[in-house]
């Protein structure tokens, strides 16, 4: 059930925002024991990929896309100088990155606007469910996120004065159904919020939808009469096209642009637009619909980007316009574990109508720079390849770093230079809130490390490394001890829903663990391949195993709507540890 109060916590260690009173600690108070810890003394990233190689910006260019790695459903808006940007999470938390930028490339993470317990309760949902595309609007000097908290009750709006929050607990649109809503201020004042529900009559066809209106009062915080239709099935009903959804309404030279996706995520994605002289309609779609897709191109191009919609409309303070939207860049046939992410076009205007990418091109690699001042301060590296290092030294995680659902305790923390995790019985496998944190994976070819110290004080305690992409496939590298009292290294894959929660043990390699000494872990991604490695002492890599299928933690094995994530966990093995969901 959602609760709409506050929990009462503290998630400053977490690099999230701070709500109202202390989170509790596991401990022996409750009468189950505390867990043993693990503690991580440093985390690396490090990723460049084949098109990194082949196609290099110079000073006066950018590369795509933008935001490497699972930032899907990009949503962008400028209010002065400033651009501001958010994108789905699901039920990763803390939940809705917020960014911000001056010259709509380079973006610092300011927030996340779903950072407190008390906000929403993701409870047990699959890792692709709970919270779907957001849409940013300004009015008046107040922010707003629309989104949809699916299985998890529905639409709902939240607020902020300042961007990087906190934001606002959710105010509920029960009159908006379906998904991706979004508040569009006219220069009147009126409001209304345009949306993705079902068909005015019976479906006709599966993925029949409709993108419909309804006024909003924005003193009372709620919708105002019913529901409008504005568009049913898409621009050319004949052909049966599915999915509408992510839909905005921009107004420019008096006109209404209705600006959506059309097509389902996947290959066939794509951009459309409508426009009409009134808020409400009737639209006209463009003759030369889509804006923007790469479908119906050669498969066998080299470096391909691929699925490209969701896209959302911006202009400058100069008059002109881009566009973000998402797009994935597989390794094989469909296959990409980075998740969708995001891209930035400019839009140029023909005739009175919007356009991103003309049919049959192809998406760049690299595009001339948007004429814009440098975001400051500079931000940490989200495009072309790169090397990234956590040394746990601050007060808080990174904005991006990111656990499964919501914890309800404080498992974690930071001491003197190290994450420690209290290891609890939750396991990534289990639909539950493990003991985990991690990053996105950014690069079809990328490595983490780690160096950690943990000492199990039983069978089946572990912790270590998790390359995770839901919790019914995953890896996990680490250190766990056997049920003869062996300490081991050990590689552990679930591979679908048949495969034990727990994971199946694919390799290992006995270890004699001098106390307090630390272990050096390592993932690494080679496409399609997994290598998994580590090292007693620095530097003295030893290879667990090599080549593992990695097309496990792809969208089309997978499913869903992420990318891979890389990550730092520990487990206990005792039922009557200190737990929590």
């Amino acid at each position: 059930m959602i609760r709409q109060g506050l929990v009462a916590l503290l998630l400053v260690a977490a690099g999230v925002a701070q709500a109202q009173g202390p989170l509790e600690t596991p401990g022996p108070t409750d009468g189950r024991r505390a867990g043993p810890e693990a503690a991580f003394e440093w985390f690396e990233y490090t990723g460049a990929d084949p098109s990194d190689a082949a196609f290099k910006p110079t000073a006066t260019q950018y590369a795509n896309p933008i935001l490497k790695g699972t930032y899907p459903d990009p949503a962008v808006m400028r209010v002065g100088k400033d651009f501001y940007f958010v994108s789905s999470t699901f039920a990763w938390f803390p939940g809705l990155p917020v960014f911000h930028s001056t010259d709509l490339v380079h973006w610092n993470q300011i927030g996340n606007a779903i950072d407190r317990p008390g906000m929403l309760d993701f409870k047990r949902l699959g890792l692709s469910r709970a919270v779907f595309a957001p849409t940013l609007s300004h009015h008046d000097g107040t922010f707003y996120i629309l989104n949809t908290c699916v299985d998890c009750s529905g639409n709902f709006l939240i607020t902020a004065k300042d961007p990087k929050g906190p934001w606002s607990d959710p105010v509920w649109l029960p009159a908006v159904e379906g998904i991706d809503p979004y508040l569009f201020f006219d220069d009147d004042g009126g409001a209304m919020i345009v949306f993705n529900g079902a068909p005015p009559g019976p479906p006709e066809y599966s993925g029949h939808r409709a993108i419909w209106a309804i006024g909003y009062d924005v003193k009372a915080k709620k919708t105002v009469g019913e529901p409008r239709l504005l568009l049913d099935k898409g621009v050319n009903p004949s052909a049966k096209p599915i999915w509408p959804e992510g839909p905005h309404i921009l107004k420019k030279d008096g006109w209404y642009y209705l600006v959506a996706a059309e097509g389902g995520t996947a290959e066939g994605h794509s951009q459309v637009v409508l426009r009409s002289k009134s808020a409400w309609g009737p639209y006209v779609p463009y003759a030369n619909n889509p804006i923007l897709t790469q479908r119906g191109l050669s498969k066998d191009r080299p470096l391909p980007i691929t699925s490209a919609g969701h896209a959302t409309l911006v202009d400058t303070p100069d008059g002109k316009w881009w566009a973000t939207f998402l797009a994935v860049r597989p390794y094989g046939d469909d296959l990409y574990n980075t998740g969708r992410e995001t891209f930035l076009l400019p839009v140029e205007w023909k005739d009175g109508w919007p356009v991103i990418l003309e049919a049959g091109k192809t998406i760049p690699y690299v595009h001339t720079k948007p004429a814009l001042p440098a975001t400051t301060p500079t931000p940490p590296p989200t495009a072309g390849g790169f090397t990234v290092r956590e040394e746990f030294d601050g007060k808080a995680l990174p904005l991006s770093w990111v656990t499964m659902r919501i914890p309800q305790q404080r498992w974690w923390r930071l001491d003197g230079g190290k994450l420690i995790l209290t290891a609890r019985p939750e396991t990534i496998g289990g639909m539950t809130q493990p003991s985990f944190w991690g990053r996105r994976q950014q690069h079809i070819n990328a490595s983490a490390s780690t160096q950690m110290r943990f000492a199990p004080s039983k069978a089946g305690d572990k912790a270590g490394m998790v390359a995770v992409q839901n919790d019914d496939y995953y890896f996990f590298l680490g250190v766990t001890k056997d049920a003869g009292g062996q300490d081991k290294i050990v590689l552990e894959r679930r591979a679908g829903p048949k495969d034990a929660a727990g994971g199946v043990e694919v390799a290992s390699a006995p270890v004699t663990l001098k106390t307090g000494a630390p272990v050096w872990l390592k993932i690494t991604a080679r496409g399609g391949l997994y290598d998994f490695s580590y090292a007693l002492a620095p530097g003295q890599w030893r290879t667990l195993k090599a080549g593992e299928d990695g097309t496990i933690l792809s969208t089309k094995t997978a499913g869903g709507f992420v990318g891979a994530l890389l990550g730092v966990y520990a487990h206990d093995a005792r039922p009557d540890a200190v737990g929590g969901p």
